[in-house]
Formats: C-alpha cells, structure tokens, sequence
C-alpha cells in the first residue's frame, strides 16, 4: 500500500451552527416523544390523591401535550448548551491535565463513525467534572421553561377555577408582570442541585455504556468477518455506522434511566416548588420545608413517586438525541451545509 492508502481520513470540522441545527433537531425529537409522560409525571407529583384524575378531567388526551410550547422552544438552545460547553470544558481539561488541544466531546462519535477505533477513557472524572459544567449552564436556561411548562400541566380544562394561563407566552407575561424575572426562576437552586450531579453522571454513564457495548459489537464482527474485510470494505464502514447509533441509543437511554433514578427527589421537590401558588412566602418554598412538608404528610416514599413513568419516559427520549443528533450532525457535514466558516476547527486533533 501507498502512504496515502494508510492515511486516515482526515475529519470533518464542525461548526456552531451546525452544532446548533443538530442540538435542535434531537432535542425536539426528545420533547416531542417525552412531553406526555412528563405531564402525566407532573400530575402524579402534585396530587394529593392515590392516582391523578383521567385525563378527561384536564381537558381530554391532547391535554398530555399542554405546555409542550415552552420546552420545544428553548429545546435548540437547550442542546446546543450542553454540548457546547460539554466540548469547550472538555477541551479546557485537556490542556489543562493532558497537556493537549484536542477535545473528546460529543462530537468525537461524528468522526468515530468512520473508523474501527473505540476511543478509551481515561477515568470518569473528566466526563463527570465537564458533563456537571454542561448541566450547570442548562439550569440557567431550563428553569423558567420548566416552570411554565410546570404550572400549564396541572391546569384543569378550559373554564375550571385553576385554568389562569391560555399559553407559555400568558403565562410568561402575567408572572413577569406580577413577579418580574426573579419569578420566572423560581426553584433555580433545586433545578441546579438535580441538573449540576445529573449531567455529570449522565455523561460519565454514557462514554462507559457506549465504550463497552461498541466493543462488544465490533469484537463480534471481527470474529465472523474473516478474510472477508477487504471485499466488503464499503458495507463494513456503514454497518460500523449503524453499530455506532445503536450504541448511542443504548447507551443514551441507560445512562438517561440511571440518571433520573439517582437524582428523582430533587425533581419533585422542584415540581413542589414551581407549582406552589405564585404569591407563597418564600420561606415556605424552601427546598428543606417542601421536603419536610412532603415526608410528614406523605412520607418518604412520596418522594419516589412518578419515578416509574419518568424511566419509561427517560429510556426512549435519551435513545433518541444521541442518535439523532450525531444522523443530523454527519448528514450536515457531508452537505456542507452551515459550513460557513473555512478556518473551522477540527473536533480532533488532525496531527
């Protein structure tokens, strides 16, 4: 072979706009196919009964999708965020303990999936310290859209004494009128205290689920591929690329499920915080006195409750935004399209 035959293909660079057409893309797929098992989770934590009432009482099974405007909005710049600063941390820890420019973000697995090669992980401290940097600045803007969306789920129908909001754009209004900004951030300290911890599992969870399975994948075909590699060179490359997907699904919906499970109770106590009536006493919206006020009325358990439908939830929509975005990602390079930027920089180090 010639020196140019062994030479990997060189990457293709990625841009922000490119990262943020793709962030968008996957994060409203995620909204689109959660956003009903959220609102029936958001009824369970604030009922005081065994079970929540039908959904006929809310207003019919369209009633699931209530208050989906507010998180499908902000879900572009939602995912865009994170995978944004997960890279820009990334690459800061790498220079700063590698001694390296290169960063192995979420968008190394744009690149990996033309290649064989399974990238190690150091230890999890790096996925965890970035992936908890990454969930810190998704608090800042996740909470006022989760306190809209919050306060629309557990309205009841159209002409019910508790229906005070038409929309996410009234609901903005009249709380920012009423409570100005500082409103609309109500229960930001329990929102980073579920997302800061959260994200750092989730994508420590996430590079150790997707690592082993790809290895199992990969060592499978290795072993009944044969002598057979260099004929099927082509169909190999894009059976790799499915591999790649189905890893990113799998572990994308693990590492979602375990997620949720550890971090549950802070979501409730949120859910408490941002779905109190608007003009309660700040001492009694404590992230210590909803706790209490939950276990004396309801006991420990209560703090457990939704869980079920919040992982059956958290499986599929973490499946899907790995996948999807990593599909969107490769489809836009490939098309060049929001290729605006020639001097783009490299996901990995081309040297």
């Amino acid at each position: 072979m010639t020196n140019n035959e062994n030479q990997q293909p060189q990457p293709q660079p990625v841009t922000a706009l490119q990262d943020l057409i793709a962030g968008g893309v996957a994060g409203s797929a995620s909204v689109i196919v959660g956003h009903p098992f959220d609102t029936y989770k958001v009824r369970l934590q604030t009922s005081t009964t065994s079970s929540p009432s039908n959904a006929a009482a809310f207003g019919g099974v369209s009633s699931l999708f209530r208050g989906m405007g507010a998180p499908l909005s902000t879900a572009a710049v939602v995912n865009a965020l994170i995978f944004s600063s997960y890279g820009e941390s990334s690459r800061i820890w790498d220079e700063w303990f590698m001694g390296s420019g290169s960063s192995s973000s979420c968008n190394d697995s744009v690149n990996n999936n033309n290649s064989g090669n399974v990238q190690e992980q150091s230890s999890w401290k790096k996925p965890f310290v970035c992936g908890s940097f990454a969930g810190g600045m998704q608090a800042l803007v996740i909470c006022p859209s989760e306190h809209i969306k919050c306060r629309l789920q557990i309205q009841h129908g159209v002409g019910c004494k508790d229906h005070i909001f038409k929309g996410p754009f009234d609901a903005t209004d009249k709380i920012i009128n009423s409570h100005g900004i500082k409103g609309l951030y109500r229960g930001f300290i329990c929102t980073a205290w579920r997302e800061v911890p959260a994200f750092g599992l989730y994508f420590a969870t996430y590079d150790c689920v997707k690592n082993s399975v790809t290895k199992l994948i990969l060592g499978k075909d290795d072993n009944n591929d044969g002598n057979n590699q260099t004929n099927n060179s082509i169909s190999a490359i894009e059976q790799n690329s499915a591999h790649q997907w189905m890893a990113s699904a799998l572990a994308g919906g693990f590492s979602g499920a375990f997620t949720w499970a550890a971090i549950y109770p802070f979501d409730v106590i949120k859910t408490r915080i941002q779905t109190t009536p608007i003009d309660t006493p700040i001492e009694k919206r404590r992230i210590h006195y909803i706790y209490k006020s939950i276990v004396n009325e309801h006991g420990i358990k209560f703090l457990f409750r939704g869980l079920g439908v919040t992982l059956l939830r958290a499986f599929p929509v973490n499946a899907i935004i790995f996948p999807v975005y990593e599909f969107t990602l490769v489809k836009l390079t490939e098309k060049g399209i929001g290729n605006f930027n020639k001097n783009s920089t490299y996901i990995e180090s081309t040297a």
